[in-house]
Order: structure tokens, then C-alpha cells, then sequence
């Protein structure tokens, strides 16, 4: 075509009329998509149904691509010798330009065919935790929420428990092949958790221990209400041995105190009010009892004025478990 005394190469007639069509024939696919979404949001409503429009959506999405692709290439190239030239050179460009965008991609794959997460999943993925809200060709879609304290979370993160920051974070599918995928929900709805409480030698250890796993089993999770299926799926799938949920209390000897560690079932949300109950009711009963938690403040000593020395006492540190 020539146009201001300007031969344009490969604009012709026949180019203009496929570009058309190509547009409209992505059109009609995009709009046909966003319909069955529409119609699989109407059909699909509630909590429940949130994993099935979840895994409906990224069927639509797949099947939208594939038949955007086809029809692409049914467009542009007749000649299956030229197609197959076409997409050779664009494998060889896009392998070398866009390789984080094609390892993401893959991730993507992986995901879907590993059940490695889904929508509504708490996982922990590229540095980030949190609860699965999409996921896209390219990235995953997490609400960020805080960690329990005495983990590393960096300085960005400052609600100390697991729970919402508010924040939207996105993460790319390629971190599944970088750095390991902790999720929280998939197999097993259910976490173990740890309270820690430090007592006097000299106080009623048969009492403490009574009065944390009483408060286990008053605000925990109940084994019974544990599906003994479930468990034995978990057990199966994974060969593990029997598990224990009934909670428990271990003894730890340290210099200054006794620590006691209970151990308790839990679900994937909701620890920290679990946590905060258990925590009200053992203080209130050690109240009770004149049991005090132990801890380590610093008495300050005076020492007697020396001959020759300054008249200003001195003070030493020490410490001291009360």
C-alpha cells in the first residue's frame, strides 16, 4: 500500500479485514465470558458457593484463552507451515523478553493443577500471609494479615496476631517455584497452638496445669467436633500417625521459673479470640488462687558506705524471679 509516496509494507487490504475481524472476534469472546460470569455469580451465591465460582472463573478464563488463541491463529495464518514458523520465533522471543511473565504463568498451571491453594485459603507465599482472594494468570491477590509475635515478619508488618492489616497485596506465581507455599486451610481447617505460662516452683503445678486445660476445653476447638474423616484422610494421604487433639500441658524447667506449655486445637481464623478468652479465664482463676505469673524484675540494692570509698551508695542489678 502506498500512501504519501510511502510503500507501507504488509498494510494491505487483506491485513486491515483480518485485524477487524481479530478485534471483533475478541470482543465477542470477551463479552460471551463476562456474561457466563455474571450468570455463574447469580446461580452460585452465598459463602458456600465461593470456592465453586472461584474454580468456575478460572475455567471461563482458560477456556476464553484458548479460543482467543485458536482463532488468532485460525485468522492470521492459512498455511500450517507458515503457523508453525510464526510460533517458533514467537516461543524463542517471548522465552528470552519475558521469561519472569512465562515461569509466572507456569506457576499459574501448577496452582491449578496441584491443588496447591484456592480462593479463601490463609497461606503464606513470597514473604507474604494472608488470605487467597483471586487468582490471575500472572499474580495471586492476598489480604495481608499479621503474624503471631516473635516471628519475622519484617518491619512492614505491625499487627502482632494473625490477623486483617487491611493491606491488598499482590504476588506473582513464580514465587511457587522460588520459595515454599504455607497454607493453612487446604488439607486439614484446623491449626495446633501454643499458650506459654511461667509459675513459682513453689505454687500449685497440679492446679495450673487444671486450669489451663480447662480453659482449653471451655474455649478451644473440641476434638469431637474434629471429623474423624477428615483426620483419617490426612492421616492417609500424608501417612502420618495418629493424631492427638486432645489438648495437653508440657512442663519446661528453666533457672528462674517453671514454664508450662498448652497445647491446643484451633481453626484457621479465630485463634487470637480463642487465645484472648483462654488467657482472661487463667487469670482470673490464678487470681483466685494467689498464684502469680512469674516474672523477672529488677530489684535495685544498696550497698553499706565503704572507708575511703565515695559517700554516694552503690546500686547493683539483680535479678530476681517473683
Amino acid at each position: 500500500m502506498d500512501l504519501l509516496g510511502v510503500h507501507w509494507v504488509g498494510v494491505t487490504a487483506e491485513n486491515g479485514r483480518r485485524l477487524v475481524l481479530s478485534i471483533l472476534f475478541v470482543a465477542v469472546v470477551l463479552l460471551l465470558r463476562a456474561g457466563l460470569r455474571r450468570g455463574v455469580r447469580s446461580l452460585l451465591q452465598g459463602d458456600r458457593a465461593r470456592q465453586a465460582r472461584f474454580w468456575t472463573h478460572q475455567g471461563l478464563n482458560l477456556v476464553a484463552s484458548v479460543v482467543i488463541v485458536f482463532g488468532l491463529m485460525s485468522i492470521w495464518f492459512s498455511d500450517p507451515a507458515r503457523l508453525a514458523t510464526a510460533l517458533g520465533l514467537f516461543g524463542a522471543g517471548l522465552a528470552f523478553a519475558l521469561q519472569r511473565v512465562v515461569t509466572a504463568i507456569a506457576g499459574y498451571i501448577v496452582i491449578l493443577r496441584g491443588d496447591t491453594f484456592t480462593v479463601g485459603d490463609r497461606i503464606s507465599m513470597g514473604g507474604v500471609r494472608g488470605d487467597v482472594l483471586s487468582l490471575g494468570f500472572i499474580q495471586t491477590t492476598l489480604m495481608e494479615m499479621g503474624v503471631a509475635p516473635g516471628s519475622d515478619a519484617g518491619p512492614s508488618v505491625w499487627v502482632k496476631s494473625r490477623q486483617f492489616t487491611g493491606r491488598i497485596v499482590t504476588v506473582t506465581n513464580a514465587k511457587i517455584f522460588d520459595e515454599p507455599v504455607y497454607n493453612y486451610t487446604r488439607e486439614f481447617p484446623f491449626i495446633w497452638e501454643e499458650m506459654s505460662v511461667t509459675v513459682r516452683y513453689e505454687d500449685d503445678r497440679a492446679l495450673v496445669e487444671t486450669v489451663l486445660l480447662d480453659a482449653a476445653r471451655r474455649h478451644a476447638v473440641d476434638p469431637a467436633e474434629i471429623s474423624s474423616e477428615a483426620a483419617k484422610t490426612l492421616e492417609r494421604r500424608f501417612e502420618l500417625q495418629r493424631l492427638d487433639f486432645e489438648p495437653r500441658v508440657f512442663y519446661r524447667l528453666t533457672p528462674n521459673w517453671l514454664e508450662l506449655n498448652l497445647r491446643f486445637m484451633s481453626r484457621d481464623h479465630g485463634t487470637r479470640a480463642i487465645k484472648d478468652l483462654i488467657a482472661r479465664e487463667v487469670l482470673d482463676r490464678f487470681d483466685g488462687a494467689g498464684i502469680r505469673i512469674a516474672s523477672t524484675p529488677y530489684r535495685v540494692v544498696e550497698m553499706p558506705t565503704m572507708p575511703g570509698l565515695s559517700s554516694e551508695p552503690r546500686r547493683s542489678l539483680r535479678d530476681d524471679p517473683v
